[in-house]
């Protein structure tokens, strides 16, 4: 069993090995406790397939509490030790100002603020050696003040912990007499790198959220016990890996992003079983879209990202975490998202979002702004008796009002047109986002298929997809529950990183060698402790590297075994290959740094396949289920279109567009000029029609189709 909690909507999918099915269940995420709508959609599932929660062996979950307590800034009351001198580096951050020409630009507040943020008396070198000993009795003393005010969490990051985390340790252990309720996070622990601004900041992340994290898993479990659940309980990490419950409590700063990772996970998994070497994977629910970049049947990972924006979608006006995470971007554009006309009397959607509640119009919860579900729904993509499968019929006048009133009266046009313009600069600025993504990765977006899932993605992806200039698109089986999907796809894994600072030509091998071993047997051990065979266990290594005298570093693979100074060549050749991809040259004569080493530890990964009940072969007319209007631009107008039933096309059986094909908790629109088909594994597969994009002005155009 696979549990997403999303911003809107919660997703469930159970997968019976036994009896060959499988069972799709979505329900409205509850707040502010997610627990009573996680325990509605399992007992729900387990209800629909008539079998006991104990017979559930494996439950993988993801969610958004951890990210959210940080957007919301309800965790605990958190505290800082830093070395003297050090407290406010929180607050200086970094020199670079993520808007340039903004004199009111606004930087995250720091979890910990000024009065809670201490200098501590100690110091170590660069080199790990100690310049000023530890002061215990000023760290207990401090401990038992922090304790007595009702602080609840400490995050420590001292100068240098990664070289050398003695500090660190001791402070824990002073803790445990001290201050014993008082929960700690060490940023020797936490992220071990160098880069002090960066490691404070994911620590205090981690402590900042640990205390919601664990009572919400205390909550989840017990309930789930209550209810009969005997087998293993992993978490989903924003890395694309498995972890139990208690790393999750220890380290809840690695489930930040753990339902995103899921759905980029189904789309690698779809992949691989498919052989399409490139996809984009489009994940559209309620509130964002999400894009990742999938090549040779692997997400990308990326060494960080940011948090808690002030400016939601400006890179740099967040809080940094340094965990491995799957590298996606996320745009404020869901069936949530919220259009309105500007000052200049443009449409812009998003990145306000009606939510769940009180959602969008035609919900009929009380929302009056219009939203992308309220333009689909009137363009005739959506059978108002048939989301959710009818269990959450649509209301299709609340959304009419709503689109009139403020988009098209005050743009003086119709309310289809007004709709039109909702639903197509929506996808502008996903394809936008998403050419961008790809291009700076050194990459075509023409040679990617788009993956759509989500419960809008499949609605959206063939106008994303011809913006793009995408081949195809694929959509699985239960893709509005695709994140879950994708969760049932992952291999138990833990990453691990040791700051290391040192030119590659000088390094210290014997030394590199050691702790790479000890990355390696701590790994194997989490790994056994969740089930995990020796043997089945992969080890992978890497190091960040960068030019001397650059800021930023690339992350390259090196190779397994014992190290030497004979393995430099390799890793030199696997950097300069990256950074050729990256920026399209290298600096010749320049000298190399390393900066961090990182081990993984992966367990087997599932080659899953969801696979419904298939239906028998017969012609495209026998799953049709009727027609309706639809609207797809000015140029082919309202057309009577016809509508199939996802569930009665078999494998084999072509559609021409334009269509649309139903199933429960997603909706496929195929353009006209389209052609969608059923593959062996039940994706349906839409080809787009190729076509050539203008020149732009002053240039030439390179013929290809786009």
């Amino acid at each position: 069993m696979g549990v997403d909690i999303g911003g809107t909507f919660t997703d469930l999918l159970l997968v019976d090995d036994r009896a060959k099915r499988i069972v799709i269940e979505k329900g409205l995420t509850t707040y502010p406790d997610p627990t009573e709508g996680v325990m509605a959609v399992v007992l729900q599932a387990t209800k629909r397939a008539e079998m006991p929660l104990g017979d559930i062996e494996v439950l993988v979950h993801g969610t958004t509490l951890a990210i959210n307590t940080l957007i919301e800034r309800t965790g605990s009351s958190t505290a800082l030790f830093a070395t003297r001198g050090h407290r406010d580096a929180i607050e200086i951050r970094r020199e670079q100002r993520y808007d340039m020409y903004d004199v009111l630009l606004e930087a995250p507040d720091p979890l910990a603020p000024r009065y809670l943020r201490f200098d501590i008396e100690e110091r170590m070198t660069a080199d790990g050696e100690v310049a000023v000993p530890l002061d215990r009795e000023q760290v207990a003393g401090l401990l038992r003040r922090l304790e007595q005010r009702g602080v609840q969490a400490l995050a420590v990051c001292l100068l240098h912990s990664y070289r050398n985390p003695a500090h660190e340790l001791a402070i824990a252990d002073i803790a445990r007499d001290a201050a014993p309720a008082l929960r700690i996070s060490l940023s020797s622990r936490v992220a071990p790198e160098i880069k002090e601004y960066e490691r404070a900041s994911t620590t205090l992340c981690n402590a900042y959220v640990q205390a919601k994290v664990d009572d919400y898993l205390t909550r989840l479990e017990r309930e789930l016990v209550r209810s009969g659940f005997r087998g293993a309980f992993y978490l989903m990490q924003s890395s694309g890996g498995l972890v139990t419950t208690a790393t999750a409590r220890q380290f809840p700063v690695r489930i930040l992003e753990s339902g995103p990772a899921g759905g980029a996970l189904a789309a690698a998994n779809a992949g691989r079983l498919t052989g399409r070497n490139r996809l984009l994977s489009f994940d559209m629910g309620g509130t964002t879209a999400k894009l990742a970049a999938i090549n040779d049947g692997e997400p990308l990972v990326a060494p960080g990202f940011e948090v808690a924006r002030v400016y939601r979608f400006a890179r740099g006006s967040g809080l940094p975490v340094r965990i491995p995470v799957i590298e996606m971007i996320e745009i404020g554009a869901g069936g949530g998202s919220i259009a309105r006309v500007d000052q200049l009397g443009l449409i812009r959607v998003g990145p306000e979002s009606a939510g769940a509640q009180p959602g969008p119009a035609c919900y009929g919860r009380g929302g009056t702004s219009p939203t992308v579900t309220d333009a689909d729904l009137l363009l005739g993509y959506l059978d108002p008796a048939y989301f959710l499968g009818g269990h959450m019929p649509l209301a299709t006048e609340p959304a009419r009002r709503a689109v009139a009133e403020h988009i098209a009266r005050p743009l003086g046009m119709d309310v289809v047109h007004a709709a039109w313009g909702i639903h197509r600069i929506v996808n502008e600025n996903m394809a936008n986002a998403a050419r961008v993504h790809l291009v700076e990765r050194g990459t075509d977006p023409r040679e990617y298929a788009v993956f759509a899932f989500g419960g809008a993605g499949p609605v959206h992806a063939y106008g994303v997809a011809a913006l793009l200039g995408a081949p195809a698109i694929v959509v699985p089986p239960g893709a509005g529950v695709a994140s879950a999907v994708g969760f049932l796809t992952a291999a138990p894994a833990f990453e691990f990183v040791h700051g290391w600072y040192t030119r590659l030509h000088a390094v210290d091998w014997t030394r590199v060698n050691g702790f790479l071993g000890e990355m390696e047997m701590q790994g194997r051990d989490l790994l056994a402790g969740a089930g995990v065979a020796g043997a089945a266990i992969d080890v992978r290594r890497a190091c960040d590297i960068r030019y001397e005298g650059q800021g930023s570093d690339v992350t390259v693979p090196i190779p397994p075994g014992m190290l030497s100074a004979g393995h430099v060549a390799d890793i030199q050749h696997a950097f300069e290959q990256r950074y050729r991809e990256l920026y399209g040259r290298t600096v010749p004569a320049s000298g190399l740094e390393v900066v961090n080493w990182r081990v993984t530890v992966r367990g087997p990964q599932p080659a899953f396949r969801v696979s419904p009940a298939a239906p028998r072969r017969g012609p495209a007319s026998a799953a049709q289920k009727g027609s309706r209007p639809a609207y797809f631009g000015d140029a082919h107008g309202l057309i009577d279109t016809a509508v199939f039933d996802r569930y009665q096309l078999a494998a084999g059986t072509a559609v021409e567009g334009p269509a649309i094909i139903e199933e429960r908790e997603s909706t496929i629109v195929v353009g006209p000029g389209g052609r969608a088909w059923v593959d062996e594994s039940l994706n349906v597969v839409v080809d787009l029609p190729p076509r050539l994009t203008e020149a732009p002005a002053g240039g030439e155009h390179d013929g290809r189709p786009t």
